[in-house]
């Protein structure tokens, strides 16, 4: 059975950083492409980070420069560094495997 557990969120005040974990059971974790999507109230679930299990990685454009998505496979985690938060990335981060998993999701408020 597999499980995605997220750790990390919790509220910050615009321009701070949090750092997102995704700890991955019951799959081949070395072998699975990772990726963190994120919704907002109101708004569509969208892809944020993706990460290959090479090691390449993508971003979507609203975070490209601000996020950095990384991988040990060691650990079977995934993790997300956020830095230079903004208001409008205030939503629910959820960890993605393959395509075809996911977390319960963790709360990410960014607010003065």
């Amino acid at each position: 059975q597999v499980h995605l557990v997220e750790s990390g969120g919790g509220l910050v005040q615009p321009g701070g950083s949090l750092r997102l974990s995704c700890a991955a059971s019951g799959i081949i974790f070395s072998i699975s492409g990772m990726n963190w999507y994120r919704q907002a109230p109101g708004k569509e679930r969208e892809l944020v980070a993706t990460i290959r299990s090479g090691g390449g990685t993508n971003y979507a454009t609203s975070v490209k420069g601000r996020f950095t998505i990384s991988r040990d496979n060691a650990k079977n985690t995934v993790y997300l560094q956020m830095d230079s938060l903004k208001p409008e990335d205030t939503a629910v981060y959820y960890c993605n495997a393959g395509l075809t998993f996911w977390g319960q999701g963790t709360q990410v408020t960014v607010s003065s």
